[in-house]
């Protein structure tokens, strides 16, 4: 076995998606690699390939077998998709986590949600400041994003400084967070970068992103013409255009209440860490009750189309006392994200049943994203020029892209989805090997593997239906009749014998036909019942259903 070391990249979740974020990078020989991890995300789940799910993450097993050798985990920022695993998959990592001051607020949350020792979460300021893991020093390296102090990484080791992008965007006036500085990322490029692992979420937008700040005019002309009440929305998260939202409801001389506690609980955060403290005033919904309902603007969660989130409540009636009238105004301050169209046209359609004005985000005045563009990338890949480029945080096709831009600078690049197992030592980057990856489902309050089958079966029946039968034998006879369950099967009509009833007549006279040796072992009466369960259901309704047979036997 070679003792080189090599210093390697491996995506577990975000790469080939978006969404799941988890990168783990190591340095030593081969094999014995110590390592970091670098977010620890969530995805969302949906009801066609997730019925009865409540939150994907990645699978933790390549490096929970290594748990010995992880010396740090770093957050990069507050998002779900970088933080929302953190609590329920900590017990499985075990080493000290580190973040700036906005995103500890967040990580220390998630740990005590899940009873572990918020003492774990170590926050750090920005670069140039570093912690030193081992063979490597990490840094964080400020961005801006759709979120207070997100920050890319610095990662220097001894084959050379990896810088890793994060989610960013390039704002020279992003409002709340730090703004686009360049002359920095020039004096970290300083000396070479080896890689560039990047942000790739908006690489087909051809045109250079816009800031923050140019939204405020625009938003506030929008609510001083509005007639009515003006209702607003947009991520939690975004405290920013939190700021940018309330700012303009004040401007146009309205009252600003803030409904939703996922909202309520980032702007506690970014209290905490400093980031807001001249935040426009707003009023208690409890006080909002006596202000004319012309001269109120409620700020709001569910921008998603969530059904407990205030947006969804606000369109099914009312929520705290408020309640929406014909001709008020409402805004989607947010892009929706694929996946979730159904649930925002919910909310889209009940608005317009009142005859509440629904106002997107498609006429490009009341939303930025948060995501570098194009042409952003391409101006980040000039600043660091480095020798190589890992695309990340994308679907294939934007993974794709951007190695494709990148050649466009004869910068090499190797699109490495979740599992590849990249090495960075040399001039170009190169994938050694594949490791399996998969996804753990949060099922209530139980973690299950994809693969455990309680998903798949619960599939099955959404789409086929279940019959449940339950017999009695003694002396390898069956006592009384059998009794059948139909569930989620439609019947056999009103001039026809109740499927159950069918079921259970059939099941009879299979079972009085057998002969005994076959009635004493239970598998072959489970698998005989079942075969006549799924051959009745087919004949007469068109299904075959997932069968499941109680079997009871009286002993003396």
């Amino acid at each position: 076995m070679s003792n080189s070391k090599r210093l390697i990249f491996l995506p577990l979740g975000g790469a080939g998606e978006i969404g799941m974020n988890m990168y783990l990078y190591g340095y030593g020989p081969r094999d014995k690699e110590r390592f970091i991890l670098v977010d620890v995300g969530v995805t969302f789940p949906t009801m066609d390939g997730t019925p009865g799910v409540d939150l994907i993450m990645p699978d933790t097993a390549y490096i929970e077998a290594r748990a010995d050798r992880l010396d740090g985990i770093f957050i990069t920022h507050a998002h779900e998709d970088h933080i929302g695993a953190l609590g329920h998959l900590y017990g499985r990592l075990g080493a000290p986590i580190f973040t700036r001051k906005f995103t500890g607020a967040v990580a220390r949350a998630k740990m005590e949600e899940h009873n572990q020792d918020i003492g774990n979460v170590e926050v750090m300021g920005a670069w140039p400041e570093q912690v030193e893991l081992g063979a490597f020093k990490v840094g964080f390296m400020p961005v801006s994003h759709s979120i207070p102090e997100a920050s890319g990484l610095v990662i220097d080791t001894p084959a050379g400084r990896v810088v890793h992008t994060g989610d960013f965007k390039l704002d020279p006036d992003p409002i709340v967070g730090e703004a686009y500085n360049p002359e920095l990322y020039r004096e970290i490029a300083k000396g070479g970068v080896q890689a560039l692992v990047c942000d790739s979420t908006n690489v087909f937008s051809k045109h250079a992103g816009q800031s923050e700040s140019g939204l405020g005019p625009h938003i506030t002309k929008l609510m001083k013409d509005a007639s009515g009440m003006v209702v607003a929305t947009t991520f939690a998260s975004n405290v920013a255009r939190l700021k940018t939202l309330a700012q303009a409801g004040v401007d146009s001389g309205r009252s600003v209440v803030v409904l939703g506690r996922s909202m309520k609980k980032m702007l506690g955060y970014a209290h905490f860490a400093g980031l807001i403290d001249n935040f426009p005033p707003v009023v208690d919904v409890e006080d909002a009750r006596d202000i004319p309902h012309e001269n109120m603007m409620l700020l709001v969660t569910g921008s998603q189309g969530e059904r407990r989130a205030a947006s969804a409540q606000l369109a099914n009636g009312k929520y705290l006392g408020m309640q929406m009238r014909e001709g008020d105004t409402f805004l989607f301050s947010s892009k929706t994200i694929p996946g979730n169209e159904i649930g925002v046209g919910r909310i889209v359609n009940a608005l317009s049943e009142m005859g509440v004005n629904v106002v997107d985000e498609k006429a490009g005045h009341y939303h930025v994203s948060g995501h570098a563009n194009g042409p952003d990338l391409a101006e980040i890949h000039g600043i660091f020029k480095p020798k190589m480029l890992i695309p990340m945080h994308g679907e294939h096709r934007h993974l794709r892209a951007h190695a494709a831009l990148a050649a466009e600078r004869n910068i090499p690049s190797v699109i490495a989805s979740n599992g590849a197992l990249v090495d960075l030592t040399g001039d170009t980057p190169n994938i050694v090997s594949h490791i399996e990856t998969g996804r753990i489902y949060l099922d209530g309050k139980r973690l299950i593997g994809a693969y455990d089958g309680v998903v798949l079966e619960r599939m099955r029946m959404a789409i086929r239906g279940a019959v449940v039968v339950s017999l009695l034998f003694e002396d390898n006879a069956l006592i009384g009749e059998s009794w059948a369950e139909v569930l989620g099967l439609p019947d056999t009509g009103a001039m026809e014998p109740a499927l159950q009833e069918v079921l259970e007549r059939a099941i009879d006279e299979e079972l009085l036909s057998s002969k005994k040796n076959l009635l004493a072992s239970d598998d072959d009466v489970e698998r005989l019942v079942a075969r006549t369960v799924s051959r009745v259901c087919r004949d007469l309704v068109g299904k075959k259903p997932v069968v499941k047979v109680l079997i009871n036997r009286l002993v003396d």
